[in-house]
């Protein structure tokens, strides 16, 4: 599998740590003098840029939170002149304030590198065709993807979301080689490709890159067999940078951080101590070259861990392991934690079932109740369990599924196929009516 860039993917860990050092007393210094906001954070720490002089120094400073983001919307974390910022993006800001990130354009340059990195891990050289399928615009999906196809040398089809119909015809018609969607966007697309009639066997596709959203390997295994591809992980927030944050190589063990960027820790989320490797918390993030909003030990609310150990594949940057779940998504039922991601791999462990439910949690009396929706594959609707006796077997066999793995107890409610909203972006799996 070819490296983009050797000198910076396989640096020793000596190296590494050098240079991360460098780079986190710069960007200390450069918020300290530009950033109001991290300015008194550190002063109220006693702390001035010269105490950061190791990336073991980083334990000394502050933590930032979406909320510290939104309480300074829209420009009160940004480092860099306006006069310097080249582009915008947002979040979509549904419960609160939007978080706006600048970009300078040595932070697209690194972008584009990142993203690079990414592409080629996969296999992605410039004699592909590349479809990129996430949200052009204020997300940084569609845009951050574009940049590194471009970087590579392959030809970009920005074919965004929506006119889902269209886009498979030019994935056969184009000979489109790999796409970059979210993993709910993907199944969208095979499930089209299907009702037009289109097998796997006509286009070319050879390469997923999909994020954005917690999916499961039940999931990657799903989407490699409809659509005929190798699925891959691709990592990012728009906070640090956007997609690229970190990638899976070929080995598929875990995802490279692009660390001489973004440096990681692993910290609880309830005491905040940092975590040694290999144990799970929330994943922080530091960035150690953005111009246009730095952010010091950002919270990501998302659950992992760091990976110990080398990478066969001869890159030598930090692995983090699949996300787990979000320390803010959690739901807490009837005093049981519950994942989305739990209820996933038990409805994708079965073969009866489509890859599209919906969690619904509501307060009746005081307690609360728990519903599990979960579409019946098309094959087994119509065939197998077409009587209210099969149905109610098949209902009773999740629910047993679901329980031993919640230990909590949830209804099960079997739906027809296609029933179920689709999104053509993020994908929603959790209704909680007790916020309403």
């Amino acid at each position: 599998m070819a490296i983009w860039n050797p000198n910076k993917e396989c640096m020793s860990r000596d190296e590494m740590s050098a240079l991360q050092g460098k780079r986190l007393h710069k960007i200390v210094d450069y918020v300290y003098h530009n950033v109001p906001f991290y300015r008194h954070k550190l002063q109220e720490l006693d702390i001035v840029p010269d105490d950061i002089q190791t990336i073991e120094d980083i334990v000394k400073l502050p933590f930032t939170t979406k909320q510290d983001l939104r309480d300074n919307y829209p420009f009160g974390l940004q480092a860099a002149p306006q006069s310097a910022i080249i582009r915008i993006h947002a979040s979509s800001g549904t419960t609160g304030n939007p978080t706006i990130v600048g970009y300078t354009r040595k932070d697209i340059g690194v972008w584009s590198e990142c993203m690079a990195r990414s592409l080629t891990s996969y296999g992605v050289t410039r004699n592909d065709t590349f479809s990129v399928a996430y949200g052009y615009g204020l997300f940084t999906g569609g845009l951050g993807a574009h940049n590194g196809v471009e970087k590579i040398g392959a030809s970009v089809v920005p074919a965004s979301t929506g006119n889902t119909e269209k886009h498979v015809k030019l994935i056969r018609d184009l000979g489109i080689t790999g796409i970059a969607c979210t993993p709910s966007y993907a199944l969208y697309l095979a499930e089209t490709m299907e009702r037009l009639g289109i097998s796997r066997d006509q286009t070319k596709l050879r390469i997923g890159a999909f994020g954005a959203e917690p999916w499961t390997e039940s999931m990657r295994q799903e989407i490699e067999q409809r659509l005929g591809l190798k699925a891959y992980n691709l990592y990012g927030l728009s906070e640090i940078m956007g997609p690229s944050v970190s990638y899976e190589c070929s080995e598929q063990h875990g995802s490279h951080i692009n660390e001489d960027h973004f440096y990681p820790e692993i910290i609880d989320p309830v005491t905040l101590e940092p975590l040694p490797r290999g144990e799970k918390g929330e994943l922080v993030f530091t960035t150690l070259t953005k111009e246009g909003m730095p952010v010091l030990r950002y919270r990501t609310r998302d659950l992992c861990s760091l990976m110990p150990g080398e990478c066969p594949c001869g890159r030598t940057s930090v692995r983090m392991s699949r996300i787990e779940g979000r320390s803010d998504d959690m739901l807490i039922i009837r005093g049981i934690n519950v994942f989305p991601s739990q209820v996933e791999s038990v409805v994708l462990g079965m073969k009866e079932f489509a890859p599209r439910y919906m969690l619904i949690v509501d307060r009746k009396n005081n307690l609360d109740t728990f519903t599990v929706q979960v579409e019946i594959r098309q094959e087994y609707f119509t065939g197998t369990f077409d009587t209210p006796a099969a149905i109610e077997m098949l209902e009773k066999k999740l629910a047993s599924r679901l329980k031993s793995v919640l230990s909590i107890a949830a209804k099960v409610q079997l739906k027809a196929p296609n029933t179920i909203e689709r999104s053509q972006g993020k994908s929603a799996h959790v209704i909680d009516l007790r916020t309403i």
